[in-house]
């Protein structure tokens, strides 16, 4: 690279000077190192005449990489000291000079404090992780066949994530010689090298705990716990935090939720354009960051302690206890299943897939496929799909699309070329080797085999309520809450979303609940102080 800092937002001399204010000045020798790979973390610096540069660390098979050069008037950081995610570069000081320290919490109480410094250093780490993202991905390494289901998993929670990584495909040549070097075999995949480390049989549990992204005590116990990082959730974290409470936020595998896996949202207010959920996750985890929400992901949540009413306990898988003051819960639901003869080893394979996001949908260029589902998810997955080159076939069970699709999305399907409706029908079988190649689909006129090479299913999901011990549910699972407030029937435990009973399942109404439980969560913490 350049030996210039990237390019994005600067302070301005007032800036720096009101941001020096909530550090300690402090002199650098050449050649000290200010952070080194594998730190838990690292403080934020402002340069006055010291020069820095942050490089990528030689490893056997690159050499050392100069990723920017920070001169005086610069400052260093990127999201990675908002996330809490282990160093992966090094700093070491190429001339010496003054500069001033100001530590993660810290830099946090000065971000909340001055909207206009905020919107400088978010806008800049947002620049540098895209620089980092193309210049130092090696820094985690993933290898793995494309169309494997647990790879797609993989690749996608370090999407949603925003982590810098480099992707192999494990039949490339790349890929094949990385394996060598790394003495992975084909049963190892998928297969994360995290700082020369490897992760055999990987998953997005031990990438996180690799990089330092599973559940770590903060100074003191939170006022707030948000379970689950869908749009309610997001929603809820973000206003708790940015009205003063001290908010945690845990996700079982992710960021978005369902709303993640949309390849586009056209009906979501502020965006004529449409947006993908991919897009609004991560402007809504750099909100979420901003407020100084600490995010945990994957962070299974096992169950609750309401022995005291007034300290709600979540209990993680781990063994670990969160206790607050107030528990949002947003966990949402789970995806349904067809119950079918080998859905489960084709769904192994990939061939069964409950999203059609851009990682999803490019590998079926010029393929036949299948959606099943007549809702917005469907319909939105199938226009996707089609977009890109595939043959659809889009089968439900109703007489048509209008009892659960939106109009603009049932215009767009009727007139698509590659879209095929199948109503009134049933899927009965899945035929293929290893992968899918043809399913059979049952209407009123008789069954038909159709060519498949992948089936995309939204038929619903079941709610995600099987942690919230003593909380009531419906006859279905869904949490009973009180409208509007939101309150479950534990006190200070409130639920929102597709989790919550009697909710419209849209992600603008999902924002919109975890928001206003906020301010429910407010005055229940009111109502306790008075006492």
């Amino acid at each position: 690279m350049d030996d210039d800092a990237p390019s994005g937002p600067v302070l301005s001399a007032e800036q720096f000077g009101r941001l020096a204010g909530y550090g300690e000045p402090e002199w650098a020798e050449a050649g000290q190192q200010l952070y080194t790979p594998g730190d838990d973390s690292y403080d934020f610096f402002l340069l006055g005449t010291a020069t820095v540069d942050i490089v990528r660390d030689a490893t056997p098979a690159e050499p050392e990489r100069l990723i920017y050069r920070g001169f005086p008037g610069d400052f260093l950081g990127e999201l990675n000291l908002l996330t809490g995610q282990h160093v992966y570069l090094t700093a070491r000081v190429v001339s010496a000079g003054d500069l001033v320290r100001i530590g993660p919490a810290t830099l946090r109480r000065a971000i909340a404090e001055h909207a206009d410094l905020a919107d400088v250093l978010l806008e800049a780490f947002r620049v540098r992780r895209d620089v980092i993202r193309a210049a130092a991905g090696s820094a985690l390494r993933i290898i793995g066949r494309p169309d494997a289901a647990e790879t797609l998993g993989l690749r996608t929670y370090v999407t949603q994530l925003y982590l810098p990584h480099a992707w192999l495909d494990a039949a490339s040549p790349p890929g094949n010689e990385l394996m060598r070097s790394a003495g992975v075999g084909a049963g190892d995949l998928p297969a994360a090298l995290v700082n020369g480390a490897v992760l055999r049989r990987a998953t997005p549990a031990t990438v996180a705990g690799a990089l330092g992204l599973t559940y770590r005590a903060g100074d003191g116990p939170p006022d707030l716990v948000v379970v689950g990082a869908g749009p309610a959730g997001l929603a809820a974290a973000v206003y708790g935090a940015s009205e003063g409470l001290a908010t945690v936020l845990l996700d079982r595998s992710g960021l978005g939720g369902q709303a993640a896996k949309s390849s586009r949202i056209e009906n979501y207010l502020g965006f004529p354009q449409g947006v993908s959920g991919e897009h609004l996750t991560r402007l809504a985890m750099a909100q979420a960051l901003k407020f100084g929400v600490r995010i945990f992901s994957p962070c299974p949540v096992a169950g609750l302690d309401l022995s005291d009413p007034d300290r709600p306990a979540v209990l993680l898988a781990d063994g670990s206890r969160i206790e607050s003051r107030a528990v949002i819960a947003a966990t949402g639901a789970h995806y349904r299943r067809l119950d079918l003869p080998r859905w489960a080893a084709f769904e192994k394979a990939g061939c069964i897939r409950y999203a059609a996001t851009e990682l999803d949908v490019r590998a079926y260029e010029n393929r036949p496929v299948a959606v099943v589902g007549g809702a917005n998810s469907a319909g939105q997955a199938a226009l996707s799909l089609a977009a890109h080159g595939a043959t659809v076939n889009l089968i439900i069970r109703g007489a048509g699309l209008e009892a659960g699709m939106s109009s603009y999305l049932i215009d767009r399907i009727r007139v698509h070329p590659r879209i095929r409706l199948y109503a009134g029908a049933t899927v009965r079988a899945l035929d293929g080797d290893h992968r899918l190649s043809s399913v059979v689909v049952e209407q009123a006129t008789g069954r038909s085999r159709l060519d498949c090479h992948a089936l995309f299913c939204s038929i619903g999901a079941v709610p995600a309520s099987e942690w919230l011990t003593g909380v009531d549910t419906d006859s279905d699972g869904f949490v009973r809450t009180a409208s509007p407030p939101y309150q479950t029937s534990a006190p200070r435990v409130f639920a929102v979303g597709d989790l919550r009973s009697g909710s419209t399942k849209r992600v603008a109404t999902a924002v919109g609940e975890g928001a206003s439980a906020v301010s429910s969560v407010h005055a229940v913490l009111a109502a306790g102080s008075a006492r």
